[in-house]
């Protein structure tokens, strides 16, 4: 079910209780800005979400809120992860979604980052 990617922040969203530890993950990446692991319905070989620290809901927040310092950290995150999973060399793709018509489920900014195979056309 789609979200709204405005509004107020729940702590009950899976994602909150995944960086309180109430919920376990599969983690392959923690830094003082984000958390990743890997997705349970993985869409290709290597699917990673990449949430950050703070309690964002959308990308709409987090690119009005977060400190440029923050913004920084989470791409440059996403980058690393990508290069650490041995991904640069063959490509991926890093998606978010942000609002009921982008298909968002889980009201906590995340990236999705894609790859370890041939990705299928981007929709448009």
């Amino acid at each position: 079910m789609a979200v709204k990617g405005t509004g107020p922040y729940n702590p009950e969203n899976i994602f909150a209780k995944i960086l309180r530890g109430d919920i376990p993950c599969k983690k392959v990446f923690e830094n003082e800005w984000v958390l990743a692991f890997q997705d349970i319905a993985p869409k290709a070989a290597v699917h990673i979400l990449i949430i950050p620290k703070k309690p964002y809901v959308s990308f709409i927040d987090f690119t009005k809120t977060a400190s440029e310092d923050e913004i920084a950290g989470v791409m440059k995150a996403a980058g690393q992860i990508a290069s650490e999973l041995g991904l640069d060399e063959s490509g991926y793709r890093v998606i978010t979604n942000a609002g009921e018509n982008s298909g968002q489920e889980v009201p906590h900014f995340h990236l999705h980052l894609l790859g370890g195979q041939p990705l299928p056309p981007f929709p448009v």
